[in-house]
């Protein structure tokens, strides 16, 4: 496997805590410690757009497809909800004074992961909200739609994974899973395994389709895991670290590939928060405390 770096984004003035896409092939967004949401084009590096300033830190962002609106969670503040088309601020709803950490939207439901142990389910077409579940007495961080089990994951500061229904919003099962926080929770391309990764340095592998049952324990980084992302054609995926590396694993195997850093590849210099693998010739997206975004070239 061959790794290049073939770009680097600069343009926040702080941490780059998010990057997600923006609908289409080559363009994505990204927002951070700045309050800047900035949106890039890998055809275009040198002409990012100003979106929106928030204000606050922004750790959430979310691409309505449907009604090309952006959400952007602001830190302490609420949704602000960006119309793309116009380009101008459509909505703002004050739905708490917590930290949001993530924002997934599922059919005609937005499901809002919060500070204080809360999931807001707000109702899309009508910017309202519907629903406050308690889920922990500390932060709710990641948030994973199953589309194929109609079910939601969450990962929490409190060491543990839920499992909810996606139609009735009710708690299914509670994993206790890491001996820390769990920063994030992801699925995999076919709704098959949940990952789940956090400060304990580990990512671990559940079997969705038998009761979320235990499949592989990676001890995969130095220090706490924050994200990851499945190659386009699922074939592999890549975990970022607060230890300033990202990693490339086989997605079969789970074995690791490749390793992405600041004295192999001259990689970011501080924590890496996020991840985003596009369809855009495999290119892959990383965001980081060092306030740079760099994409890497992955050739298998």
């Amino acid at each position: 496997m061959n790794i290049r770096k073939i770009d680097t984004f600069s343009g926040h003035r702080d941490s780059v805590y998010t990057i997600i896409s923006d609908g289409t092939a080559s363009g994505f967004y990204s927002a951070g410690a700045d309050g800047f949401v900035i949106q890039w084009d890998l055809e275009k590096p040198d002409l990012g757009k100003l979106v929106a300033r928030a204000g606050t830190s922004v750790y959430a962002l979310c691409f309505d497809e449907v009604h090309k609106k952006l959400w952007v969670g602001q830190n302490f503040e609420g949704i602000q909800l960006i119309d793309i088309t116009t380009g101008t601020i459509s909505a703002t709803a004050k739905i708490t004074t917590a930290a949001i950490f993530d924002i997934k939207i599922w059919e005609d439901k937005a499901l809002i992961a919060l500070g204080d142990g809360v999931i807001v389910i707000m109702d899309v077409k009508n910017f309202a909200v519907q629903k406050h579940i308690k889920v922990s007495e500390k932060s709710i961080r990641s948030i994973a739609v199953n589309p194929l089990t109609r079910e939601f994951a969450t990962g929490d500061s409190g060491h543990n994974i839920h499992i909810f229904g996606l139609d009735d919003f009710q708690l299914k099962k509670t994993v206790q899973s890491h001996t820390n926080s769990v920063f994030s929770v992801q699925y995999s391309p076919d709704n098959r395994l949940l990952f789940s990764m956090g400060r304990d340095a580990h990512l671990k592998i559940w079997n969705a389709d038998k009761n979320y049952e235990a499949v592989a324990d990676i001890a995969a980084h130095m220090y706490a895991v924050n994200h990851l992302s499945h190659s386009p054609d699922g074939q592999y995926f890549a975990t970022c670290s607060m230890d300033k590396s990202i990693k490339v694993w086989d997605g079969a195997t789970f074995k690791l590939k490749k390793i992405i850093d600041r004295s192999r590849h001259a990689g970011h210099g501080t924590s890496v928060n996020r991840l985003l693998w596009t369809d855009y010739q495999n290119l892959l997206i990383s965001c980081s405390d060092d306030r740079m975004i760099s994409v890497w070239e992955v050739q298998a």
